[in-house]
């Protein structure tokens, strides 16, 4: 699955880069070395339409008309009813809960983390949970495996930390779980102040059809002016497609940044545009 997200990732770098013309499935195909049939099965496969309605999704046209004519009393009728999403990834209720000043002073002591690498349709992730919840989500790559667990072992030094991929492996099957009828719960424990907590509690409202802009979810947290401090915080979400800070972008329509690589929001964000329909 790993593998097929960097054949994927490829492709969608190539589309990207000659958007303005339309590429064919054969060229498309050819770039990454497989046949148009191999080609068409595995993209079919992994975003669960088309490689040509991927590819109107993945130009961001319908995202940037969404963000026109997105009822902002909508998004916000959501965040206050606290409604869940439909979608694959976030039909699941989230819990969030923060890391207290006290706890996070002791750094762990006495605390049990578990963590586990794993394979997913966006690449491989770096999990890691106490017995609270998930506190940290990263995707990795073969240049920075061992930086999502630097950063644990960091904040956490006084923790038993310890790799379980059985237990992790479990929280990933629920993530990515095909069944919408008996959603598995999912908490996160998670360390920020009130201000990025406040903006991730907004994340978590969106639901799949739903995208923001940074000034969208400065109004919704009543700090209309706040947009670059949003930005700020989305940057800093420690828990990735969980909090869907992917579903944000600029006014305009533009991407913004993403902290796993644009390439990876722009293949999140178009497969579910593209499987909305």
């Amino acid at each position: 699955m790993a593998n097929d997200y960097e054949r994927i990732s490829l492709a969608i770098d190539f589309i990207r880069s000659n958007v303005g013309n339309q590429p064919t499935l054969e060229e498309v195909a050819r770039h990454v070395h497989l046949s148009e049939y191999h080609f068409q099965r595995l993209f079919s496969r992994w975003a669960g339409v088309t490689p040509k309605r991927y590819l109107q999704a993945l130009t961001l046209e319908r995202a940037k008309i969404l963000l026109q004519k997105r009822s902002f009393s909508t998004l916000n009728a959501s965040y206050e009813l606290g409604l869940s999403s439909g979608s694959r990834l976030y039909d699941h209720f989230v819990k969030i809960e923060a890391v207290t000043p006290s706890e996070f002073k002791q750094k762990g002591q006495g605390l049990e983390i578990v963590f586990g690498y794993h394979p997913t349709p966006f690449g491989l992730v770096f999990l890691a949970q106490t017995p609270r919840g998930i506190c940290q989500l990263d995707f990795v790559s073969s240049q920075n495996m061992e930086a999502p667990l630097h950063c644990l072992r960091r904040n956490w030094c006084n923790a038993d930390i310890r790799e379980d991929k059985s237990r992790t492996e479990q929280v990933i099957g629920s993530l990515f779980s095909e069944n919408k009828q008996h959603p598995t719960p999912l908490s996160l424990w998670v360390r920020g102040t009130n201000f990025q907590l406040s903006v991730w509690n907004a994340l978590l409202k969106l639901r799949q059809s739903e995208i923001a802009s940074y000034g969208d979810i400065a109004k919704i947290i009543g700090k209309p002016n706040a947009s670059r401090a949003v930005g700020s915080a989305i940057g800093a979400n420690p828990v990735a497609l969980i909090i869907p800070c992917h579903r944000v972008l600029r006014q305009n329509g533009e991407l913004g940044g993403y902290r796993w690589g644009e390439t990876r929001k722009h293949a999140i964000l178009a497969r579910e545009l593209a499987q909305c329909e």
